[in-house]
């Protein structure tokens, strides 16, 4: 039922997205889970993001009303923040431009989400045990994200294209080592996620929303996955801003390598069994008769046969 699947992806989108722990490489896993190999399914994991943008739009209705109302007034702290989102908005969106389709084909995967996961992980517990050290814990307003600072974190979250990496984590981590605090950067990553996952949910359903639409149950899976993902996402947010201020990071980094340690064990059980089995099915004596069969053909001058 593919409705249902949509449930599922939903929860976990709304769930994950906000958190550094990759909602894609979440939807991802649960997807081959799932079984969903089709085009539509792969559309469905990312154009249901836009359920947690809508999210965001509401919970910060607030503070995007007064930065639209500033920028008409050329208020200069609107200016500076809405020109700190356009540039940080700029290098993953040219980056992800040129590289989508080689992205999509190659990296989304239980074996390359797992590599993201927990080199990802393992950068989130080194730089807030680093921060921990330090009395400065980093600008602590949203107005202290300057041009350079945004710049950095458009950079870092160029890495979030890799499936696992997490959008999320690149752009607070950004934020941190540009001289944020953690909460600065989290509300900066969360307005952020307005013009980058908007761009990349209207880009996948421009050039593979047919796919989806005309699945069986297409149209209703969309509808749910993205009523869920935004009321979910909307509780989340909330949440987890309170969480960051109180904890910081680390709890999400050891959570990334745990569960990519486990996928990629199972993730290379599951390429090596075929294999053993193969070679269990041909019996213990097989490849040496194969191998002495072929030399002594090719001692015979004639080549050897292959299947």
């Amino acid at each position: 039922m593919f409705w249902f699947d949509a449930v599922l992806l939903g929860v976990l989108e709304g769930l994950t997205e906000f958190l550094p722990v990759s909602s894609t490489g979440h939807l991802i896993l649960l997807g081959a889970w799932l079984g969903h190999q089709s085009e539509a399914a792969k559309t469905l994991d990312i154009v249901i993001q836009l359920g947690a943008v809508l999210a965001v739009v509401v919970y910060f209705r607030e503070r995007l009303a007064v930065t639209v109302r500033g920028v008409l007034r050329r208020d200069p702290d609107s200016l500076r923040l809405a020109l700190a989102l356009a540039v940080g908005f700029v290098p993953a969106a040219l980056v992800g431009l040129l590289f989508h389709k080689a992205i999509k084909a190659h990296l989304f995967g239980p074996g390359p989400v797992a590599a993201a996961l927990i080199v990802g992980g393992i950068l989130m517990v080194a730089v807030e045990a680093v921060r921990r050290r330090q009395p400065d814990q980093g600008a602590p307003r949203l107005e202290d994200v300057t041009l350079p600072r945004a710049a950095a974190i458009g950079f870092a979250q160029c890495f979030a294209l890799w499936p696992g990496a997490s959008r999320s984590m690149t752009t607070i981590v950004g934020g941190q080592l540009s001289g944020l605090s953690t909460a600065a950067a989290a509300e900066f990553s969360f307005l952020l996620a307005i013009p980058t996952l908007g761009a990349a949910t209207i880009f996948d359903l421009a050039k593979n929303g047919r796919a989806l639409l005309e699945a069986p149950g297409g149209p209703a899976a969309l509808g749910v996955g993205l009523a869920v993902s935004f009321v979910v996402a909307l509780l989340v947010i909330a949440v987890f801003l309170r969480y960051l201020k109180r904890y910081g990071l680390a709890p999400f980094g050891w959570y990334r390598i745990a569960l990519g340690a486990v996928v990629l064990w199972l993730w290379v059980a599951s390429r090596t069994a075929p294999v053993e089995a193969g070679a269990a099915a041909a019996g213990p004596g097989a490849p040496q008769d194969v191998a002495a069969a072929e030399d002594g053909s090719a001692r015979a001058g004639d080549p050897p046969s292959r299947p």
